[in-house]
């Protein structure tokens, strides 16, 4: 079977679930399940660059996808002005004492050699070190001192909030830059553990950060490219045109906010899509490829492997850093607690791995059909377990087990897929040519 023929089925299948999820659960679920797999789809896509085109093992996405969050805070939220004047330039001075420590222990490193480059080195983070904590701490407590149930943090710049997606793919190639210098350099395993542990630091600056987006007390009510439903409630307008329609006004502007950003969304797929086929097939995609099926020949045609995986862990990370910002755009709050590093990061490279790992195509719509089943796999396992446990007798225990055991059909059934896909189609449901 070609690889079209594929494409085109399972867009089918993924659009008749689609469908079918319309007409038994309502629009409005069905259009919250495609928003969320076309964010699922875009950070399968910066997986699936680092994976499928160069071989890099990253399950640290969930640190990217959380700086693509706080991006949207940065970017959109309006400035704390309270905050800014308790401690916003005494916050920027140590920030930039921070950069200074580092710069200058990275300068002592190149210019200096012998024992005295380790002791000059270690003296300049230490003393700036010192430093960087008497002009931070203070200023940390001021700002978090500002109405800190409500604020009690910087805020942002009161950009819109478009302009946060792709300041959180900078965000995140930013951090890649500086993770890729000194992690990949590892094997792939080692590599794995490190970018794992560096999400989890991400997240915990995240969650203890309070000055930063008020840490684990959340940032509700995040700016929206798209309409508010109270708005168009009020607008006679859209109440016209939905009354006309024969739609109710409330639903109708709840189905016309998650068109809106289903289409936004789209949008931004098809474009980084369409930047990543141009990647795949041009002479730079060739050599990365070259490079993930043979480092040791890459080498000795004289190809800089170590700087090329670097290039392609950047633009893996800002593609995720991109989708999380559009994640927490579309959440309207930014709840550090919900980033598992872990748990999503194994939905991801499921994500790709059964849509075909090394085809964007595939990565792409399988983010879509994997997301579906991580969401509508429970609700399907209760009913059918609900239906088993109504033929056994009253009170039966083993009728118990099986309505609360519907819980984990979840990660039962993405399992039970991986196998069988690994098993029937171990290159993917849309193989890499």
């Amino acid at each position: 079977m070609s690889n079209a023929l594929r494409i085109s089925l399972l867009s089918a299948l993924i659009a008749a679930l689609l469908v079918g999820t319309g007409f038994v659960q309502g629009w409005n679920t069905a259009l919250l399940i495609l928003n969320m797999g076309l964010v699922s789809a875009i950070m399968s896509l910066g997986v699936n660059l680092q994976w499928g085109l160069a071989g890099l093992f990253n399950v640290g996405v969930m640190g990217f996808v959380a700086l693509g969050g706080l991006a949207v805070v940065l970017v959109a939220v309006s400035p704390v002005g309270e905050a800014w004047s308790a401690g916003g330039p005494r916050m920027m001075l140590a920030m930039v004492l921070g950069a200074a420590t580092v710069a200058g222990a990275i300068l002592v490193q190149k210019r200096l050699t012998g024992p005295l480059r380790f002791w000059a080195t270690l003296a300049v983070i230490v003393v700036g070190f010192i430093v960087y904590r008497m002009a931070f701490y203070p200023a940390r407590d001021a700002i978090e001192a500002v109405s800190p149930a409500a604020t009690g943090f910087l805020g942002g710049l009161g950009l819109p909030v478009i302009l946060a997606w792709p300041v959180g793919g900078l965000l995140a190639a930013g951090a890649a830059w500086i993770i890729g210098k000194t992690a990949l350099g590892l094997r792939s395993d080692y590599l794995a553990i490190a970018t794992l542990g560096i999400a989890e630091i991400i997240i915990a600056i995240l969650k203890n950060e309070d000055w930063l987006a008020r840490g684990v007390k959340n940032v509700n009510g995040l700016p929206r490219p798209v309409p508010y439903e109270i708005d168009l409630q009020n607008d006679p307008g859209f109440v016209d045109s939905a009354t006309s329609m024969g739609f109710d006004v409330i639903t109708a502007s709840t189905l016309y906010v998650k068109a809106g950003y289903a289409l936004l969304f789209a949008a931004v797929l098809i474009l980084l899509l369409v930047l990543a086929q141009l990647a795949l097939n041009s002479p730079w995609g060739r050599m990365m490829r070259a490079i993930r099926d043979n480092e040791t020949a890459a080498e000795a045609m004289g190809k800089d492997v170590t700087r090329r995986h670097l290039q392609v862990f950047i633009l893996g990370s800002a593609i995720c850093g991109i989708a999380g910002a559009m994640m927490t755009t579309l959440d309207g709050q930014l709840t550090p607690g919900t980033y598992q590093p872990l748990r999503f990061t194994f939905l991801i490279w499921v994500m790709v791995i059964v849509g075909g790992s090394g085809n964007n195509y595939g990565a792409a719509l399988g983010g879509i059909l994997i997301w579906w089943l991580w969401v509508e796999v429970e609700p399907i396992g209760f009913w059918l377990l609900s239906n088993i446990a109504a033929v056994l007798p009253d009170g039966s225990a083993f009728a118990e087990h099986l309505i609360d055991s519907a819980a984990h059909m979840r990660l039962l059934t993405m399992g039970l897929i991986l196998l069988l896909v690994l098993r029937f189609s171990p290159r993917g449901l849309v193989p890499e040519q």
